[in-house]
Protein backbone atom coordinates (compact mmCIF):
# COMPACT_ATOMS: atom_id res chain seq x y z
CA UNK A 1 0.00 0.00 0.00
CA UNK A 2 1.09 3.51 -0.99
CA UNK A 3 2.00 5.65 1.59
CA UNK A 4 -0.41 8.97 2.65
CA UNK A 5 0.39 12.44 3.58
CA UNK A 6 -1.10 13.70 7.27
CA UNK A 7 -3.56 15.91 5.25
CA UNK A 8 -5.00 12.98 3.84
CA UNK A 9 -5.10 10.85 6.45
CA UNK A 10 -6.46 13.82 8.65
CA UNK A 11 -9.44 13.91 6.22
CA UNK A 12 -9.65 10.33 6.51
CA UNK A 13 -10.33 10.33 10.16
CA UNK A 14 -12.64 12.82 9.81
CA UNK A 15 -15.28 10.62 7.57
CA UNK A 16 -14.55 8.10 9.84
CA UNK A 17 -15.34 9.86 13.08
CA UNK A 18 -18.48 10.82 11.27
CA UNK A 19 -19.85 7.48 11.15
CA UNK A 20 -20.47 7.47 15.06
CA UNK A 21 -22.86 10.68 14.78
CA UNK A 22 -25.90 9.82 16.56
CA UNK A 23 -24.49 6.72 19.01
CA UNK A 24 -21.87 7.87 20.74
CA UNK A 25 -23.30 10.67 23.17
CA UNK A 26 -22.17 12.31 25.82
CA UNK A 27 -19.18 11.99 24.00
CA UNK A 28 -18.00 13.55 20.98
CA UNK A 29 -17.52 11.47 17.48
CA UNK A 30 -13.60 11.06 16.86
CA UNK A 31 -11.59 9.10 14.38
CA UNK A 32 -8.26 7.73 14.11
CA UNK A 33 -5.80 6.73 11.25
CA UNK A 34 -2.38 5.32 12.35
CA UNK A 35 0.24 5.15 10.22
CA UNK A 36 3.20 3.19 10.44
CA UNK A 37 7.27 5.09 9.97
CA UNK A 38 6.89 4.85 6.31
CA UNK A 39 3.49 6.60 5.62
CA UNK A 40 1.63 3.51 5.20
CA UNK A 41 -1.92 3.07 6.94
CA UNK A 42 -1.84 0.37 9.04
CA UNK A 43 -4.66 1.12 10.93
CA UNK A 44 -8.21 3.13 11.33
CA UNK A 45 -11.20 3.24 14.13
CA UNK A 46 -14.08 5.98 15.26
CA UNK A 47 -15.48 5.64 18.38
CA UNK A 48 -18.86 3.80 17.84
CA UNK A 49 -21.11 4.42 20.98
CA UNK A 50 -20.65 5.43 24.75
CA UNK A 51 -18.64 3.07 26.60
CA UNK A 52 -17.09 0.99 23.80
CA UNK A 53 -13.52 1.58 23.02
CA UNK A 54 -12.41 5.18 21.88
CA UNK A 55 -10.62 5.52 17.88
CA UNK A 56 -7.53 5.47 18.69
CA UNK A 57 -7.57 2.34 20.87
CA UNK A 58 -9.06 0.54 17.62
CA UNK A 59 -6.92 1.89 15.38
CA UNK A 60 -4.13 0.32 17.70
CA UNK A 61 -5.45 -3.14 17.82
CA UNK A 62 -5.45 -3.34 13.74
CA UNK A 63 -1.88 -1.71 13.95
CA UNK A 64 -0.27 -4.09 16.13
CA UNK A 65 3.00 -3.87 16.84
CA UNK A 66 3.09 -1.91 13.31
CA UNK A 67 1.86 1.33 15.60
CA UNK A 68 5.53 1.52 16.86
CA UNK A 69 7.16 4.42 15.92
CA UNK A 70 4.75 5.25 13.45
CA UNK A 71 1.94 8.50 13.80
CA UNK A 72 -1.57 8.36 14.93
CA UNK A 73 -3.93 11.29 13.01
CA UNK A 74 -6.60 11.91 15.05
CA UNK A 75 -9.31 14.19 15.18
CA UNK A 76 -10.20 15.41 18.67
CA UNK A 77 -7.10 15.04 21.35
CA UNK A 78 -6.67 12.08 23.05
CA UNK A 79 -7.95 11.52 26.60
CA UNK A 80 -5.96 11.40 29.45
CA UNK A 81 -8.58 10.37 32.05
CA UNK A 82 -10.22 7.05 33.38
CA UNK A 83 -13.79 6.62 32.53
CA UNK A 84 -15.53 3.29 31.21
CA UNK A 85 -12.77 2.93 29.41
CA UNK A 86 -8.57 4.27 29.90
CA UNK A 87 -6.62 6.98 28.87
CA UNK A 88 -5.92 6.99 25.16
CA UNK A 89 -2.75 8.85 26.12
CA UNK A 90 -1.42 6.43 27.60
CA UNK A 91 -2.32 3.67 25.14
CA UNK A 92 -0.71 5.52 22.83
CA UNK A 93 2.65 5.91 24.29
CA UNK A 94 2.73 2.32 25.16
CA UNK A 95 2.46 1.60 21.83
CA UNK A 96 5.38 3.36 21.23
CA UNK A 97 3.73 5.83 18.55
CA UNK A 98 6.58 8.65 17.82
CA UNK A 99 4.22 11.28 16.60
CA UNK A 100 0.07 12.24 17.24
CA UNK A 101 -1.07 14.64 14.59
CA UNK A 102 -4.54 16.29 16.61
CA UNK A 103 -6.89 18.45 14.61
CA UNK A 104 -8.55 19.76 17.52
CA UNK A 105 -7.82 20.37 21.14
CA UNK A 106 -10.53 18.38 23.88
CA UNK A 107 -12.35 21.18 25.79
CA UNK A 108 -13.82 19.22 28.61
CA UNK A 109 -11.51 19.28 31.43
CA UNK A 110 -12.93 16.32 32.80
CA UNK A 111 -10.83 14.35 29.61
CA UNK A 112 -8.35 16.87 28.10
CA UNK A 113 -4.55 16.97 28.98
CA UNK A 114 -3.45 14.13 26.41
CA UNK A 115 -1.27 16.72 24.24
CA UNK A 116 0.77 17.44 27.93
CA UNK A 117 0.94 13.93 28.57
CA UNK A 118 2.07 12.90 25.34
CA UNK A 119 4.76 15.25 24.89
CA UNK A 120 6.24 14.82 28.43
CA UNK A 121 6.84 11.04 27.03
CA UNK A 122 8.83 12.38 24.25
CA UNK A 123 6.07 11.92 21.51
CA UNK A 124 5.52 14.57 19.05
CA UNK A 125 2.54 16.21 19.04
CA UNK A 126 1.25 18.64 16.45
CA UNK A 127 -1.82 20.24 16.54
CA UNK A 128 -4.56 22.15 14.30
CA UNK A 129 -4.49 19.74 10.90
CA UNK A 130 -7.73 20.27 9.07
CA UNK A 131 -8.59 21.70 12.09
CA UNK A 132 -11.89 23.76 10.70
CA UNK A 133 -13.24 20.69 9.15
CA UNK A 134 -13.35 18.20 12.19
CA UNK A 135 -14.30 21.39 13.79
CA UNK A 136 -17.43 21.12 11.60
CA UNK A 137 -18.10 17.31 12.15
CA UNK A 138 -17.87 17.68 16.18
CA UNK A 139 -19.76 20.90 16.43
CA UNK A 140 -22.74 20.00 18.47
CA UNK A 141 -20.43 18.70 21.24
CA UNK A 142 -17.98 21.24 21.08
CA UNK A 143 -20.32 23.52 21.73
CA UNK A 144 -21.89 22.29 24.34
CA UNK A 145 -19.28 21.29 25.85
CA UNK A 146 -17.84 24.58 25.98
CA UNK A 147 -20.69 26.57 26.77
CA UNK A 148 -22.27 24.24 29.53
CA UNK A 149 -25.54 23.60 27.17
CA UNK A 150 -26.87 21.52 24.13
CA UNK A 151 -26.15 22.88 20.07
CA UNK A 152 -29.77 23.62 19.17
CA UNK A 153 -31.37 22.87 15.60
CA UNK A 154 -34.76 24.72 14.79
CA UNK A 155 -36.29 22.42 12.39
CA UNK A 156 -39.52 23.55 10.34
CA UNK A 157 -41.55 22.71 7.31
CA UNK A 158 -43.57 25.34 5.12
CA UNK A 159 -44.37 25.76 1.67
CA UNK A 160 -42.97 28.79 -0.30
CA UNK A 161 -44.91 31.44 1.38
CA UNK A 162 -44.30 30.36 4.78
CA UNK A 163 -47.53 28.87 6.18
CA UNK A 164 -46.83 25.53 8.18
CA UNK A 165 -50.51 24.54 7.91
CA UNK A 166 -53.90 25.51 5.89
CA UNK A 167 -56.58 28.27 7.30
CA UNK A 168 -58.51 25.05 8.23
CA UNK A 169 -55.68 23.84 10.60
CA UNK A 170 -54.56 20.76 8.16
CA UNK A 171 -50.89 20.66 7.71
CA UNK A 172 -50.32 16.66 6.84
CA UNK A 173 -48.83 16.53 4.26
CA UNK A 174 -46.87 19.97 3.41
CA UNK A 175 -43.49 18.51 2.81
CA UNK A 176 -42.57 14.93 0.71
CA UNK A 177 -42.26 11.53 2.51
CA UNK A 178 -38.89 12.14 1.16
CA UNK A 179 -38.26 15.15 3.36
CA UNK A 180 -40.05 13.37 5.42
CA UNK A 181 -37.48 10.37 6.08
CA UNK A 182 -34.50 13.31 5.75
CA UNK A 183 -35.94 15.07 9.32
CA UNK A 184 -36.21 11.45 10.97
CA UNK A 185 -32.53 10.41 9.93
CA UNK A 186 -31.61 14.24 11.53
CA UNK A 187 -34.08 12.93 14.55
CA UNK A 188 -31.40 9.84 15.11
CA UNK A 189 -28.34 12.33 15.02
CA UNK A 190 -29.67 14.27 18.16
CA UNK A 191 -30.10 13.38 22.22
CA UNK A 192 -33.43 14.98 22.27
CA UNK A 193 -36.32 16.52 20.58
CA UNK A 194 -38.08 19.15 22.06
CA UNK A 195 -41.58 20.46 21.33
CA UNK A 196 -44.09 23.00 23.04
CA UNK A 197 -47.59 21.57 24.54
CA UNK A 198 -49.22 23.57 21.93
CA UNK A 199 -47.82 21.30 19.50
CA UNK A 200 -48.66 18.23 21.63
CA UNK A 201 -52.42 19.40 21.86
CA UNK A 202 -52.90 20.29 18.24
CA UNK A 203 -51.17 17.54 16.38
CA UNK A 204 -50.49 14.44 18.95
CA UNK A 205 -46.66 14.14 17.31
CA UNK A 206 -44.67 10.49 18.71
CA UNK A 207 -41.47 12.84 18.34
CA UNK A 208 -39.97 8.95 17.55
CA UNK A 209 -37.15 8.34 15.41
CA UNK A 210 -38.36 6.02 12.82
CA UNK A 211 -38.04 4.29 9.19
CA UNK A 212 -40.90 6.02 6.75
CA UNK A 213 -41.26 3.15 4.99
CA UNK A 214 -42.02 0.69 7.32
CA UNK A 215 -43.07 2.64 10.40
CA UNK A 216 -40.66 0.61 12.53
CA UNK A 217 -38.26 2.91 15.24
CA UNK A 218 -34.89 3.35 14.98
CA UNK A 219 -32.90 1.43 17.76
CA UNK A 220 -32.04 4.45 19.30
CA UNK A 221 -34.34 7.23 19.89
CA UNK A 222 -33.72 10.65 21.31
CA UNK A 223 -35.30 11.63 24.52
CA UNK A 224 -38.59 13.53 23.72
CA UNK A 225 -38.79 17.10 26.04
CA UNK A 226 -42.41 18.45 26.14
CA UNK A 227 -42.30 22.11 27.16
CA UNK A 228 -45.33 22.29 28.85
CA UNK A 229 -45.39 25.42 31.49
CA UNK A 230 -48.39 24.57 33.63
CA UNK A 231 -48.34 20.90 32.76
CA UNK A 232 -51.23 20.77 30.39
CA UNK A 233 -50.07 17.77 28.68
CA UNK A 234 -52.96 14.40 28.11
CA UNK A 235 -51.79 11.48 29.66
CA UNK A 236 -53.31 9.65 27.04
CA UNK A 237 -50.60 11.95 24.46
CA UNK A 238 -48.58 9.55 22.18
CA UNK A 239 -45.23 10.83 23.58
CA UNK A 240 -46.27 9.58 26.51
CA UNK A 241 -46.55 5.71 24.75
CA UNK A 242 -43.41 4.25 25.66
CA UNK A 243 -41.58 3.71 22.44
CA UNK A 244 -38.91 6.57 24.02
CA UNK A 245 -38.17 8.38 26.88
CA UNK A 246 -40.40 11.67 27.56
CA UNK A 247 -39.63 14.52 29.74
CA UNK A 248 -42.85 16.96 30.52
CA UNK A 249 -40.65 19.38 31.65
CA UNK A 250 -42.75 22.08 33.94
CA UNK A 251 -42.37 25.72 35.23
CA UNK A 252 -42.18 24.35 38.45
CA UNK A 253 -39.77 21.58 37.44
CA UNK A 254 -36.96 23.49 35.75
CA UNK A 255 -37.77 27.43 36.30
CA UNK A 256 -40.23 29.78 35.22
CA UNK A 257 -39.12 33.32 33.31
CA UNK A 258 -40.87 36.33 34.02
CA UNK A 259 -43.97 35.43 32.31
CA UNK A 260 -44.12 32.14 34.38
CA UNK A 261 -43.41 29.67 31.27
CA UNK A 262 -40.63 27.45 31.34
CA UNK A 263 -36.57 28.80 31.70
CA UNK A 264 -35.29 28.27 28.70
CA UNK A 265 -31.78 28.31 29.61
CA UNK A 266 -32.74 26.53 32.53
CA UNK A 267 -34.17 24.00 30.65
CA UNK A 268 -30.99 23.65 28.09
CA UNK A 269 -28.71 23.11 31.79
CA UNK A 270 -31.06 20.35 32.69
CA UNK A 271 -30.55 18.89 29.60
CA UNK A 272 -26.87 19.19 29.30
CA UNK A 273 -26.73 17.70 33.02
CA UNK A 274 -28.62 14.63 31.82
CA UNK A 275 -25.84 14.06 29.31
CA UNK A 276 -27.74 15.64 26.20
CA UNK A 277 -25.25 17.47 23.76
CA UNK A 278 -27.87 18.09 20.49
CA UNK A 279 -30.92 18.98 20.76
CA UNK A 280 -33.77 19.00 17.71
CA UNK A 281 -36.43 21.74 18.28
CA UNK A 282 -39.76 20.83 16.55
CA UNK A 283 -42.56 22.93 17.30
CA UNK A 284 -44.39 25.09 17.53
CA UNK A 285 -43.60 28.81 16.28
CA UNK A 286 -43.98 30.32 19.37
CA UNK A 287 -41.58 28.29 21.53
CA UNK A 288 -38.92 28.45 18.60
CA UNK A 289 -40.11 32.07 18.65
CA UNK A 290 -38.95 32.45 22.48
CA UNK A 291 -35.60 30.31 21.49
CA UNK A 292 -35.07 32.75 18.56
CA UNK A 293 -35.52 35.51 20.74
CA UNK A 294 -33.32 34.41 23.46
CA UNK A 295 -30.83 33.62 21.15
CA UNK A 296 -30.56 29.95 22.18
CA UNK A 297 -30.37 28.69 18.32
CA UNK A 298 -27.55 27.34 16.42
CA UNK A 299 -28.84 25.84 13.49
CA UNK A 300 -31.98 26.13 11.19
CA UNK A 301 -33.20 23.76 9.13
CA UNK A 302 -36.05 24.56 6.97
CA UNK A 303 -38.06 22.33 4.45
CA UNK A 304 -39.89 24.37 1.77
CA UNK A 305 -42.41 22.80 -0.04
CA UNK A 306 -43.40 24.10 -3.73
CA UNK A 307 -46.69 25.54 -2.47
CA UNK A 308 -48.41 28.06 -2.04
CA UNK A 309 -51.15 28.40 0.48
CA UNK A 310 -51.99 32.48 1.19
CA UNK A 311 -53.48 31.86 4.77
CA UNK A 312 -52.85 30.08 7.47
CA UNK A 313 -50.46 29.69 10.60
CA UNK A 314 -46.17 30.94 9.85
CA UNK A 315 -43.95 28.63 10.72
CA UNK A 316 -42.27 31.51 12.84
CA UNK A 317 -44.27 33.41 15.87
CA UNK A 318 -42.93 36.45 17.27
CA UNK A 319 -38.74 36.12 17.85
CA UNK A 320 -38.88 39.61 19.42
CA UNK A 321 -38.38 41.23 16.04
CA UNK A 322 -40.66 44.71 15.62
CA UNK A 323 -38.73 46.42 12.77
CA UNK A 324 -36.90 45.60 10.14
CA UNK A 325 -33.01 46.27 11.93
CA UNK A 326 -33.95 43.89 14.32
CA UNK A 327 -34.62 41.30 12.26
CA UNK A 328 -32.34 38.04 12.72
CA UNK A 329 -29.89 37.25 9.90
CA UNK A 330 -28.91 33.99 8.87
CA UNK A 331 -25.80 33.03 6.89
CA UNK A 332 -26.61 30.34 4.30
CA UNK A 333 -24.78 27.54 4.65
CA UNK A 334 -26.14 24.80 2.45
CA UNK A 335 -29.56 24.16 0.04
CA UNK A 336 -30.15 20.57 -1.18
CA UNK A 337 -33.46 19.54 -3.17
CA UNK A 338 -34.91 16.69 -0.95
CA UNK A 339 -37.73 14.74 -3.39
CA UNK A 340 -39.40 18.11 -4.50
CA UNK A 341 -38.78 19.85 -1.89
CA UNK A 342 -35.66 22.05 -0.77
CA UNK A 343 -34.01 21.74 2.38
CA UNK A 344 -32.41 25.14 3.83
CA UNK A 345 -29.83 24.92 6.45
CA UNK A 346 -28.63 28.38 7.70
CA UNK A 347 -27.38 29.68 10.87
CA UNK A 348 -28.25 32.60 12.91
CA UNK A 349 -25.34 35.68 12.17
CA UNK A 350 -23.77 37.07 15.57
CA UNK A 351 -24.97 40.29 16.41
CA UNK A 352 -22.64 43.43 16.99
CA UNK A 353 -22.04 44.11 20.41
Amino acid sequence: MASVSVDEAMRRAIELAARGLGTTSPNPVVGCVLLDEGGEVVGEGFHAYAGGPHAEIVALAQAGLRAKGGTAVVTLEPCDHTGRTGPCSSALVQAGVGRVVIAVPDPNPVASGGAATLRAAGVRVDLGVRGEEAEAGNVAWLTSMRRGWPYVIWKYAATLDGRSAAADGTSMWITSEAARIDVHALRGTVDAVIAGVGTVLADDPRLTARNLRDGSLAIRQPLRVVVDSSGRTPADARVRDGAARTWIATADEVGADPDGRVDLSALLAALHQRGVRAVLLEGGPRLAGAFLEAGLVDKIVGYVAPRLLGAGPTALVDAGVTTIAEAIDLEFVDVTQIGPDLRITALPRKREG
